[in-house]
């Protein structure tokens, strides 16, 4: 397959573009479960898990509790985690600290 590179528009290639992304983000999580896969048979036909063999580290799941509340709305809080939402970017444009709104 030849591409011809000339005749396309800048909107062709960058669709173009996302397509190859999204084609090699694919093929390499596919790649990875198979190997993930692998490692685990072996494991188990070895009479472990995974997680045995790993130190069995897990991801940290839950809720975490907000540290700041706007002061103008209590309902509307933050956990400091993330972009700051738009009250929090006016609140401190007005000159107030995060110490200021913190819960």
């Amino acid at each position: 397959m030849t591409i011809n590179f000339d005749k396309m528009s800048l909107k062709e290639m960058k669709e173009l573009q996302g397509k190859l992304e999204r084609a090699i983000n694919s093929f390499e999580d596919r790649k990875r479960r198979e190997a993930m896969s692998a490692v685990e048979t072996v494991a188990r036909e070895h009479g472990f898990s995974l997680n045995d063999l790993t130190g069995g580290k897990t991801r940290r799941t839950g809720v975490v509790p907000p540290k700041y509340s706007n002061p103008d709305d209590p309902t509307m809080t933050w956990t400091g985690r993330g972009r700051k939402p738009r009250w929090v970017q006016e609140n401190l444009e007005q000159g107030k600290t995060l110490d200021d709104l913190t819960i």
